[in-house]
Formats: C-alpha cells, sequence, structure tokens
C-alpha cells in the first residue's frame, strides 16, 4: 500500500462543466498526496477550461499508459487526435463521441488493472449515444463491461446512504418491473457493500414503500404487501438487517434516515431528490456490487453554468476520496480475510 493508487478520470461531456471541476480539484495540490490522477481526454480541450476556471498553473503530463504516470503530476492520456469545437452549455451530438472516447479508454485500463478505481465526471445521456453506447447512463455501460447480473446505484454521503432499485427507466414502467427477487438482490447488494465497502460491521437498512404512506396497508396499492414486505422478510432470513416498508416523504422528513447504515428505494427519483436535497454538495454516486470500484459526483452536466466558472468542485473532489476509501477498504479486507477475528474488531472500529 506503499505506492499511491491511480485514479483514472472521465471527462465527461466537454460542453458541461466536468473539466471545470476535474481541473479545480486537481489545481489543488492536496490530491497528490493520496492517489495519482490520470485524465483520460486531450490537452487542448483541458487548456480551453484551464483558462475559464484561471487556475493558474496546472500543467498535464502526457502519457500513453497509466504504467508511465507521474506522481504529484496531473497526468493525461491523450483519447483522440483531431481537434474540437468546444461550445460551453450546448448539448451536442457531435462531442458525444469524445465522452464515449474518454470512457471507453478509462473502463479498459479500468478493467485490465491498469488503473485502482474510475472517477467519472457527468455524461449527457442522449448526446453520448452510438451503435457503441446504446445504455441509459455511466451505470448500466459499467455493468455490462464488468460481466454483472446486477449492480446497485448508491449515492453515498455521511449522513446519508441511498440506494435504488430500478434505476433509469419510465415511471409509468416502475410498479411492473419491481419483484421480490430485484428488491432482494439490491438488498443483498447494498448489505454487501456497507459491510466490504465501507466497513459497517452490521449495517441496517431501510426499505421505502412504493406507494403513498407504504399503501396505508393495501389502501393505496397492493406492491407493499405482495411484493416488498416478502423481500424484507427473505432478506431478513438470510441475515440482512432490513426494515420497513416506510413512507418516505415522512421518513426523509422526520430524520428517520438518520437511524439506519443504508436506504433503499424503489425508483430513481424518490432516492435521489431527497439525498441531493440533503448532500448535494458532498454527495458521490457509487455503482456497487461491480469488481471495480467507480464513483461520479452526484449532479449532472450543468449546461446552465458551463464555462462560467461557476461549478463547485467539492462532489467531484469527495468522488476521488471516497473511491480511493473504497479500493483501500477492498484490498484490506482481502489481505483479513484469514484471519475474521481481526476484521471484526477493525470493522468495531470504524463503525
Amino acid at each position: 500500500m506503499n505506492e499511491k493508487l491511480k485514479v483514472g478520470i472521465s471527462i465527461g461531456d466537454v460542453n458541461g462543466i466536468g473539466l471545470e471541476i476535474i481541473i479545480k480539484t486537481l489545481a489543488d495540490s492536496m490530491i497528490y498526496n493520496y492517489c495519482t490522477p490520470i485524465v483520460y481526454g486531450h490537452t487542448k480541450v483541458a487548456s480551453f477550461y484551464r483558462r475559464v476556471t484561471e487556475v493558474g498553473e496546472l500543467n498535464f503530463q502526457v502519457i500513453d499508459h497509466p504504467s508511465k504516470a507521474q506522481p504529484k503530476r496531473a497526468n493525461m492520456i491523450n483519447c483522440w487526435e483531431e481537434d474540437v469545437k468546444i461550445e460551453p452549455g450546448i448539448p451536442n451530438k457531435e462531442v458525444g463521441k469524445y465522452a464515449f472516447a474518454s470512457l471507453e479508454r478509462a473502463t479498459a485500463d479500468l478493467l485490465s488493472g491498469a488503473i485502482d478505481a474510475l472517477v467519472t465526471a457527468p455524461i449527457n445521456k442522449d448526446t453520448i449515444q452510438s451503435e457503441s453506447f446504446n445504455f441509459p447512463g455511466h451505470t448500466e455501460y459499467l455493468q455490462d463491461r464488468d460481466g454483472a447480473a446486477e449492480s446497485l446505484m448508491f449515492l453515498v454521503s455521511d449522513t446519508l446512504r441511498v440506494g435504488v432499485v430500478t434505476g433509469h427507466i419510465p415511471v409509468n414502467k416502475i410498479a411492473q418491473s419491481l419483484t421480490t427477487e430485484k428488491i432482494l438482490a439490491k438488498l443483498k447488494l447494498m448489505n454487501a457493500s456497507l459491510r466490504d465497502d465501507f466497513w459497517i460491521r452490521k449495517p441496517k437498512i431501510a426499505v421505502l414503500g412504493l406507494n403513498p404512506h407504504a399503501s396505508d396497508n393495501g389502501l393505496i396499492g397492493h406492491e407493499e404487501q405482495t411484493t416488498i414486505i416478502p423481500a424484507i422478510d427473505e432478506a431478513r432470513a438470510n441475515d440482512i438487517l432490513a426494515f420497513g416498508p416506510y413512507a418516505a416523504d415522512g421518513f426523509f422528513a422526520n430524520g428517520t434516515y438518520l437511524k439506519f447504515d443504508g436506504v433503499l428505494a424503489m425508483y430513481h427519483d424518490q432516492g435521489l431528490i431527497p439525498f441531493k436535497q440533503i448532500a448535494f454538495e458532498s454527495g458521490v454516486n457509487f455503482t456497487a456490487g461491480l469488481k471495480f470500484v467507480r464513483t461520479s459526483p452526484d449532479h449532472g452536466t450543468a449546461y446552465d453554468i458551463a464555462g462560467k466558472n461557476l461549478a463547485s468542485e467539492i462532489s467531484f473532489r469527495e468522488a476521488i476520496f471516497t473511491a480511493l476509501h473504497i479500493v483501500k477498504h477492498r484490498k484490506e479486507g482481502a489481505e483479513l480475510n484469514e484471519n475474521p477475528l481481526l476484521f471484526s474488531k477493525l470493522s468495531r472500529d470504524r463503525d
């Protein structure tokens, strides 16, 4: 663990705030005490946003492979050769291919073990679509590249961790997509992640209902009784401390979430709206359940402020540190796997 971890960074949409928050993060020399960052993009595009951010001296060391990354430096792997027309704040199908070029190269290095973790800047889920990228978002693409049957979109902060059963699907398909088996699978992923990635020895997980007031015992819908409660019962039979279902509005409004280590929401907005309200500045999106570690800031391309030097890098910086913590926890856990008593003591210390 003496050598600093290599963190790959994909730049996302070049017309969004991705490179602005990346440059602001890497302009702080503190980051190099903890990792060696490698940005996948192009120095010409980075130079444009370096002028926008007015950070002063930040020179990228151009390399062609992570093995050549320089410690204490911001490293850059150029992923294309041609010039790119940069129009901050403008969605553009033409630049979508550069977001994918960055992501594809970084993911390849992640899968090969050349980098230790991946932090992704925001993409435009529409403009990145192509024959090569036909996914609703980062999460689904990375799950496919990992070959995993399931993954968990897991939004994490110091005070709140929220996962979702259904991700990027239309609202009118949510109810029919929910099954007891799917909810149970997500509970297992969350429980394993809380234990292995965050070192919480016996995590307590709250499960939200689908319907208003968690259906009021079946008066407003039936999914709680037929689908969600059986999943909770099955999880508890598998030694997972799952509780609920809770009505989502009161659960967040009265602070009940503070009593739990994780919260499983039934759908995207049910979990992400309260999470972003509570932890927008410091929240991180983590894809749990994969063999590798990927995090991202909990916001999008923010076209409305792109190119105006207004974007905050706090969430992106937190994404880097969260990735580092998870990688180290996994490595330490693997080393301690043959000594359960020591693992139990260390995980109690970190609860």
